[in-house]
């Protein structure tokens, strides 16, 4: 055998790889209802086992890939604590296409629900919506994904659609499609009320934003800096909207005079000027478009123009939200990064689709066992304590010393 097939040959999982697996039957009662859904082919591999090998994977940095899922299915101490038998590739290869990942949305909004709010601003917390982030990210995909378009040929992606609770640090939604989908054709077809969507420039489309209106929600979006509008009324502004870099806060008819029957009613506007430090340190973007080391280069100096059809809240609280917005990126970043969901355990869209589901199911069991949003730290941990270095009051030393930082915040 040849080196590069040594290489790309998975590592052999052994029984003491995977040695705490007892932290993971607090999501066992959870998956009981997928149960009852069996792989065909008259193979006995159930829903909620396959789920269990998935998360089993996000917990454990030992098993990187399908054939290490597959190999952790021998494992003795695997079969008896998540209750199931020795797996094959071809069980798990045709799992990954038949099983239906929004059986898998229930179980989500379940835990969602029973996470508590972070310690943000308390204004925010007296809101009557939930604050929503929405956005979009890219997973590289193979050149033989064949549905994954994107820009030619030779780039092919998957693209993610995210809800965000923003008070609450935890995903609510996701949709997977190929990269050239639209972001606000996913949204319009999921619109909901009682939510107030924090968005950026690429959602600025008016006639959506009235839809959004329509569906008794709110919404907070940035706007292009070149936008027409007429000035209805100019509001005068406080002393904290001054010091929160609040410009102007006016009240308007957005669009030019074609594009103004887009919007039923009149928009307030707010342009905050901020200052970017990380510019100065040498700070630049790198295109995700261009084949070339090309990157977008700013100045240290910014306005944001956003847009919103809430009139009775402060315009410094305006910015504030939309502030917050950044949490749905650190989130993508520990998504890929950290949870490792850069690396496809299916070639196929309904198989990514379940993956995405439960890389949201571990992170909102994270949320819930630590209390807080999860971090490198603590995922580090619950790692090691899978691997056998950790024990089980370390991990909840860890846990609680993480509580008590947050009480002296």
């Amino acid at each position: 055998m040849s080196n590069s097939d040594d290489a790309n040959k998975s590592k052999e999982i052994k029984e003491q790889d995977i040695q705490k697996l007892s932290i993971l039957r607090s999501f066992k009662p959870l998956l009981k209802q997928l149960h009852g859904h069996a792989d065909c082919f008259n193979r006995t591999l159930h829903y909620d086992q396959y789920v269990s090998l998935t998360l089993l994977y996000f917990f454990n940095p030992i098993l990187t890939a399908l054939r290490s899922i597959q190999q952790a299915s021998t494992l003795k101490n695997v079969q008896s604590k998540l209750g199931i038998k020795r797996t094959s590739m071809g069980s798990l290869s045709a799992a990954s296409q038949i099983f239906d990942p929004e059986l898998l949305t229930p179980i989500i909004s379940e835990l969602a629900s029973k996470v508590g709010s972070l310690n943000l601003d308390k204004r925010l917390q007296a809101l009557d919506l939930t604050v929503v982030a929405v956005d979009g990210t890219l997973l590289k995909a193979l050149p033989k994904m064949l549905w994954a378009l994107w820009l030619d040929k030779d780039h092919r992606a998957a693209k993610i659609h995210l809800e965000f609770d923003i008070l609450k640090g935890t995903p609510l939604r996701a949709q997977v499609t190929n990269a050239n989908e639209g972001e606000i054709a996913k949204l319009e077809s999921a619109l909901a009320s009682g939510k107030l969507y924090c968005l950026d420039a690429a959602y600025a489309k008016y006639s959506f934003l009235d839809k959004i209106i329509q569906k008794s929600s709110s919404f907070v979006v940035r706007l292009r800096d070149n936008v027409s509008y007429e000035i209805i009324d100019e509001h005068q502004l406080s002393d904290a909207d001054r010091n929160a870099g609040v410009e102007f806060d006016r009240t308007v008819w957005l669009g030019s005079e074609q594009k103004r029957d887009n919007l039923s009613r009149p928009i307030r506007i707010i342009q905050i000027h901020y200052f970017d430090e990380r510019v100065l340190s040498g700070y630049k973007r790198k295109s995700r478009v261009s084949s070339k080391k090309t990157f977008r280069t700013r100045s240290p100096e910014h306005t944001l123009l956003i847009a919103t059809d809430r009139m009775d809240l402060p315009a410094e609280l305006i910015g504030l939200i939309y502030r917050y917005r950044w949490q749905i990126e650190l989130f993508f970043r520990w998504f890929k990064c950290i949870l490792g969901c850069q690396h496809l355990l299916s070639l196929s869209q309904n198989g990514i689709q379940i993956q995405v589901y439960c890389a949201l199911i571990a992170s909102l069991l994270i949320r819930l066992w630590t209390g807080r949003k999860p971090t490198k730290r603590t995922f580090e941990m619950i790692c090691l304590y899978f691997q056998g270095w950790a024990t089980m009051d370390e991990l909840m030393t860890h846990i609680e010393g993480l509580k008590i930082e947050d009480q002296n915040k």
